[in-house]
């Protein structure tokens, strides 16, 4: 008994755990959620898919096998019990229960005529034996209690065969004789070989479908271990139209799918609208709304040199969830396009931003403030991989993202999978474009410019009498190498050189003063370059200043970014697909019984008493006895009223003859 708990709590145990953690994933995933050291012990546990694993179902098969055992050794004893009255106990055994009473009667029939009416009342049934020593009235009330037991027990076995049915026993006795084969390659399903495909009479399985709009598929993917299975469809499932509706704040509200099911048996079509919750059901399979995303977009893109002294973009197509060449600057790189999302609700957190001499920006620019957004618009994830393999992952927004009254293009990379992006903002125009910022950042690395900037900005300031005749060629020299230092590494290559050569106590100082520098030069930089474009010059502003030292700051980042071009998504054509999970779970019915079987035998071990009376009278005599399943108060209490019951029908014959 106390085995079988251990083991009934061991499978609650791994239930709640099958439960929490989500089955049934790619190991990379987990691999990324848990990391190295859990990750090991998790998977040689089983729990990434706890309900298949060989553990979960032997505790499953030896539940059912000495559950059934318990049930057939006891069941007959429980019946006999719920049948009989026990009519034919004898006096001795009577007198020696706790609840037992004794009364003089001059005519016991009488009182046992009494008796029986008041049993009656109280809700028991008897039975009377005409016995040599008298009479014995036996009585019984509450005996489905005794069925509780057999309930609860017979609850286990078929919760337990549920489970063994959809744990898909056939399959794995089919992989450990080698007849399957999990497949490990990317492959497309056309090329997967029988040994990794499951037929239509699978048993049971829980699989995922995704359909782009106007697709069709009537095969599912059945995750399993480090690969998967290819499960057959009786049927084909195709897409018609995807709906989604969203809340105020941006949130899904409802998602749900317009398709038609055509059996492959028959041909009969039938026509659908999935929702969260409302599946539809085909041959005993169960079509589940689970998820939506992309479907692979048409995307456009303006393709802008961050390094170069090239100021227009290039016009780059594309399509989401797949991969192309691109050759830039003489370089082979391949992007390798992800999933397109018109919809973001998204908290961009903190800005990529520059270190060290970049905070003395801090009382000209606000990139540090953190601000909640909501729907931030279009999105695109992407990855830069270069010629050796190695790749950054990018996410760009299309539309402009408002903080402060200033708006910004916003770009993420980060080079690790679990690390967050870092966001690189691109100030725009009152356009909002970002061609002035690229005119700039154009210029500030145009080294032809620099000296060109470096005569205005000194002759600006000998004029105003920041300086004087004689420090003019030295001041022009500072602010050549300053733009210089600037273009090759931004503030941090400002940075290190300060940390190099100068002393400690001396770096603020000087820092402040390449600060000073390199705000006034970036103002002539823009002079420049407008006039270069053959565009009006910017009137120096509060708004207009903050515009600089924001492409001052996104500059500065932009040697962290880890790529000479930046993708700017300028249009799509979307295309939405739908993610469907489809699952035979011939075992699940089986479940929901069990689960009811055992509320109902909690319910009558718990909360229905069984209570016997007995009531013999005979030789002037009347004995009344009382056993019950728990000996408490209430039990005491109803004997009183049973002993004073039958007193006072003694106490009235007694009346009667007087």
């Amino acid at each position: 008994m106390r085995f079988a708990i251990s083991l009934l709590s061991i499978i609650a145990i791994a239930s709640v755990i099958g439960t929490v953690l989500q089955q049934n994933q790619p190991y990379s995933n987990y691999a990324i959620e848990f990391g190295d050291f859990w990750f090991q012990p998790f998977l040689w546990l089983g729990l990434f898919d706890v309900y298949h694993t060989s553990w979960f179902l032997g505790i499953l098969a030896f539940l059912v096998l000495s559950t059934s055992l318990c049930i057939y050794r006891q069941s007959p004893g429980v019946l006999r019990d719920v049948k009989h009255y026990r009519e034919q106990a004898s006096l001795k055994s009577l007198r020696a229960m706790p609840y037992h009473s004794e009364f003089d009667c001059a005519q016991p029939q009488e009182v046992l005529t009494g008796a029986q009416a008041w049993l009656l009342t109280q809700g028991y049934r008897f039975k009377q034996q005409e016995r040599t020593d008298g009479l014995m009235l036996a009585a019984k009330k509450g005996s489905m209690q005794r069925l509780g037991y057999l309930l609860a027990h017979a609850a286990i076995v078929v919760i337990c065969i549920g489970g063994l049915l959809d744990g898909n026993l056939l399959l794995k006795l089919q992989e450990v004789l080698g007849q399957k084969e999990v497949e490990l390659r990317n492959v497309p399903q056309s090329q997967i070989p029988e040994r990794s495909r499951l037929g239509m009479g699978n048993l049971s399985f829980r699989g995922m479908l995704e359909l782009p709009e106007g697709t069709a598929g009537d095969v599912v993917f059945l995750n399993a271990g480090r690969g998967y299975f290819v499960q057959e469809l009786p049927f084909t499932v195709k897409l018609k139209q995807f709906h989604i509706e969203h809340y105020s704040t941006g949130q899904p509200k409802l998602f749900a799918s317009d398709i038609e099911v055509t059996e492959k048996a028959t041909g009969k079509v039938t026509a659908a609208t999935v929702k969260v919750n409302h599946p539809l059901v085909v041959n005993g399979i169960a079509i589940y709304q689970s998820s939506f995303g992309d479907g692979g977009s048409q995307l456009q893109f303006a393709a802008w040199d961050w390094f170069g002294k090239q100021v227009q973009p290039q016009a780059l197509a594309a399509v989401s969830q797949s991969s192309q060449p691109l050759s830039w600057q003489g370089k082979q790189r391949t992007l390798e396009f992800g999933d397109f999302r018109a919809f973001n609700i998204e908290n961009l957190g903190e800005t990529a931003q520059a270190q060290g001499l970049g905070k003395l920006l801090q009382d000209v620019r606000q990139v540090k403030a953190e601000k909640k957004v909501k729907n931030v618009g279009p999105s695109i994830q992407f990855k830069v991989r270069d010629a050796q393999g190695q790749a950054r992952e990018y996410l760009n927004y299309l539309a402009p993202f408002e903080q402060d009254g200033r708006y910004y293009l916003m770009s993420g990379v980060r080079s690790e999978v679990a690390a967050p992006f870092a966001f690189i903002r691109i100030p725009l125009d009152a356009d909002l474009q970002p061609d002035t910022f690229m005119r700039l950042r154009a210029t500030m690395f145009d080294t032809a410019a620099w000296r060109e900037v470096a005569r205005r900005t000194a002759e600006k300031a000998q004029r105003d009498g920041a300086i004087s005749a004689p420090y003019r060629q030295e001041f022009e020299q500072s602010l050549h190498w300053v733009l210089q230092r600037f273009s090759e590494g931004g503030f941090a290559a400002l940075e290190s050189f300060l940390d190099d050569k100068v002393p400690k106590d001396k770096r603020q100082v000087v820092a402040q003063t390449y600060i000073k520098l390199l705000q006034g030069a970036v103002i002539d930089v823009m002079k420049l370059a407008q006039e270069q474009a053959k565009q009006p010059v910017i009137e120096l502003d509060e708004t207009h200043y903050r515009f600089l030292m924001d492409s001052l700051v996104a500059i500065s980042a932009s040697f962290d970014y880890g790529s000479d071009f930046y993708l700017q998504p300028v249009g799509f054509t979307e295309v939405k697909s739908s993610g469907f999970q489809l699952t035979r779970s011939p075992g699940k019915n089986l479940v929901y019984l069990g689960s009811l079987l055992l509320v109902l035998g909690i319910f009558c071990m718990f909360y229905i008493r069984e209570n016997r009376i007995w009531v013999w009278a005979g030789a002037g005599k009347v004995l009344l006895a009382m056993s019950a399943n728990r000996r408490d108060e209430q039990t005491a209490t109803e004997f009183a009223r049973h002993t004073e019951t039958l007193t006072t029908l003694v106490g009235r014959q007694e009346d009667g003859k007087t």
